[in-house]
């Protein structure tokens, strides 16, 4: 059974200074015996500063040294990033690196809602992505994706048993009982575990970030098929590791008939 890393935690403006974040993260998590480790999106710089400048290919100098952190501690990572778009706008891009892997994933559905424009300076992707490591199919998806019930079904079609939702949730009036909500909600959809790591919420670590960007509440939530929460993290940094059944997947799609049943 896979064992699964979050962690949460607050990422800051400069990419290389996010880096040290992810070798620490990474050492505690593969000593706790982790195979997959996953990081916020946008972990290697947060919501609320220019993207462009940021921005590099999957097969940057960033995206590189992630690799060789997977490397090393012979470990999976997925860690939000920022990748060049074609018009002048970036695409907010989940790294996925190590254990024979080196894909991205790029954020489908964008936030643009409670105010903030997400695609003004972020392209759509448009193609859902899966991935196998140890026999176990993963898929991924980003934050405001987890609102869209269609992309986890999708995964799921796919054959993902797990999806991985790195998130940088925007705070706010009744923001994290929707995110608890929707997690729970996801996995109940698709039958799936649905991980969601989040970034950690700055104010509880005396971050002054922009008030109108979606720089994270905490709040990471581990969620199985039949909407049951396995860990729910607080709202400061954290690291847990948890060891997660496939076959739960399974079990949950054959008694809600979540799946089987559709007629649309």
């Amino acid at each position: 059974m896979p064992r699964i890393a979050l962690c949460q935690l607050n990422s800051g403006d400069d990419p290389e200074d996010n880096l040290k974040l992810v070798r620490s993260g990474v050492e505690a998590a593969a000593a706790d015996g982790a195979r997959i480790v996953v990081f916020p999106e946008a972990t290697m710089a947060r919501f609320g500063r220019p993207l462009a400048p940021v921005a590099q290919p999957l097969d940057g100098p960033w995206a590189s040294a992630v690799s060789a952190i997977a490397s090393d501690h012979d470990v999976l990572i997925v860690a939000g990033m920022f990748t060049p778009a074609d018009d002048g706008r970036v695409r907010n891009t989940l790294l996925i690196t190590g254990l024979g892997q080196r894909l991205g994933y790029d954020k489908i559905h964008l936030y643009d809602a409670f105010g903030f424009a997400e695609s003004d300076t972020v392209a759509p992707g448009e193609v859902p992505v899966t991935f196998e490591v140890e026999g176990t199919v993963f898929g991924v998806a980003t934050c405001y994706d987890m609102r869209f019930p269609e992309l986890f079904r999708r995964l799921a079609d796919d054959g993902a048993d797990i999806v991985l939702v790195p998130t940088s949730w925007g705070a706010g009036e009744g923001k994290l009982d929707q995110w608890r909500v929707l997690v729970r909600a996801r996995a109940l959809d698709s039958g799936c575990w649905v991980v969601g790591c989040g970034q950690a919420d700055p104010a509880v670590s005396g971050i002054e970030v922009n008030p109108k960007a979606p720089t994270g509440i905490g709040h990471s939530v581990v969620a199985d098929g039949f909407g049951r929460v396995l860990v729910e993290l607080g709202d400061g940094p954290e690291m847990v590791v948890v060891e997660l059944d496939p076959g739960v997947a399974g079990k949950a799609r054959g008694a809600t008939g979540a799946l089987a049943n559709r007629r649309l």
